[in-house]
Parts: C-alpha cells; structure tokens; sequence
C-alpha cells in the first residue's frame, strides 16, 4: 500500500494505523491546532479571535462583519450555557437572523460554516 501525503496551507494531517485521516493541523499565529476532516476544531478551547478570522479566510470570507460576529457570539453563548451546540432554528431565533441572513453571511456552507467560525463541533442537524 501507497500513500503520497501532499501538505497544503500551513497543514499537516495525522493517519491512523490504516491510513485513514484522523485529524489534520493548521497553524494560526504560530499555534498548532488540530481540526477534523471537514476543518471543524477538534478542541473547543483553542478557539479565539485569531482562529475565527483563518478559518473565515479558508471559508471564503475574507473579513468578518458584525453580523458575522454577532452570530459568533450568539453560537458560543449558547453552547457555554447547555454545553452542546444549539438546534439550527433555535440559533436563529435567538440571534434574530433569518435562514436567508445565514447563507448571505456563509455563502460556502451556511450554517456549518458559523459553527465552524464559532469553533463548535460540527452540527450533525444542519
């Protein structure tokens, strides 16, 4: 078995025993930080402001307005509250956006995108 690894954009990604991706590295301001295959962070506390402009970047959002952060914030609160990410209709609401807000905001991946941003798991309602 063959494997050809190919680093791109400050990445590096761990294999487990079989070959299969089991996280990737990116590095923001000199931090290594581990995601997994869909860019997610694999350990909510090494969010922060740094991180959420790289992976806005990498989401094709060059910079994050205030709606942008609001939702950010709306997203972290909620989850630093119930310790789980918030139902997608719920986010909203409380956030007073609309589904249309969410896709004009994250055009790649909509609402995946802000959990991501948020440095939230990944939504497995959405």
């Amino acid at each position: 078995m063959i494997f050809i690894i190919v680093f791109l954009y400050e990445e590096d990604y761990s294999w487990d025993q079989g070959g299969v991706i089991m996280a990737k590295k990116t590095a923001v301001h000199g931090r290594e930080l581990e995601v997994d295959e869909d860019g997610f962070l694999v350990n909510i506390d090494d969010w922060d402001v740094n991180v959420a402009e790289h992976l806005a970047r990498k989401e094709g959002v060059q910079e994050l307005s205030g709606e942008h952060w609001k939702l950010i914030a709306a997203l972290r609160l909620h989850y630093e509250k119930h310790r789980e990410s918030p139902l997608c209709r719920d986010i909203l609401i409380e956030a007073g956006f609309t589904k249309m807000d969410m896709y004009r905001l994250f055009p790649s991946l909509g609402y995946r995108s802000a959990y991501k941003l948020a440095g939230l798991p990944k939504p497995t309602e959405c």
